[in-house]
């Protein structure tokens, strides 16, 4: 099997263009081409070095959401020094969540640089996100920590972190609805419930009951998500008490 830097490394006119572009989203020059390349290399083409070992950016993408995690806490540390550790924590899950790291990823138009055997209409929601933490890694491994937080600052931090926006911003409406409930000592009760309808994907439907009357219904493909979406309706039927209660 040819050796992976060989073929990572090779210069080409492909390669020019991915180190002018890659350059565009950085605000900095690559030095190491081989260490991006893997960021945007899709487990679907089981690429493997000489001993083995799965190339993709998997591991990538771990290290790079260590590296987010620790420098967007490092931010709230400094910016919000009267912040006790609940807080801090829940405004970082708020910084790095899921859905805010799709948003990222479809910005910086990630998933055009993917190599992939699967058609990219077929990729999940989540390979935005995941290709951001990807290349937060990939510049960590490449230039180091100062750089790293450079890109999140200019990337995350000054055009998305406002501090008083994102106090009000709701992560959870499950958890924000059951700590409400909880407050009040209001019952609350989710019936879910494998759906039977005609959908190529499996379905669950959920009934949320509070204090036994059921406020709302949804469906999705899967428990986690059919429970959020009632909940979300449940928060917005009862969004003026919630509201008053915290």
């Amino acid at each position: 099997m040819p050796n992976i830097r060989n073929i990572l490394n090779s210069r080409s006119d492909k390669d020019g263009n991915f180190f002018v572009r890659l350059k565009a989203i950085l605000g900095f020059k690559p030095k190491k081409l081989s260490v991006y390349k893997v960021a945007f290399t899709h487990r679907s083409l089981n690429k493997r070095d000489d001993e083995g070992n799965p190339i993709n950016y998997e591991r990538l993408e771990f290290l790079g959401d260590a590296m987010l995690s620790a420098i967007i806490a490092t931010h709230l540390y400094n910016e919000v020094p009267q912040g006790d550790e609940g807080y801090l924590t829940k405004m970082r899950s708020k910084i790095v969540s899921r859905e805010h790291l799709n948003e990222l990823g479809k910005e910086l138009e990630l998933v055009d640089y993917v190599e992939s055997k699967i058609p990219k209409d077929n990729f999940g929601k989540n390979i935005y996100g995941n290709l951001f933490e990807a290349l937060i890694g990939a510049i960590y491994l490449d230039r180091g920590y100062t750089y790293c937080e450079k890109f999140i600052f200019d990337k995350v931090i000054l055009p998305h972190v406002d501090i008083e926006k994102l106090e009000g911003k709701v992560i959870s409406y499950k958890s924000l609805l059951i700590e409400w409930c909880q407050k009040e000592k209001n019952t609350f009760d989710y019936y879910v419930y494998e759906d039977t309808g005609n959908d190529a994907l499996r379905h669950f439907s959920v009934k949320l009951s509070i204090n036994e009357k059921v406020i709302a219904k949804a469906r999705a493909t899967s428990k986690k998500k059919a429970e959020e979406k009632a909940s979300k309706r449940a928060f917005f039927a009862y969004q003026n008490q919630i509201s008053k209660a915290f």
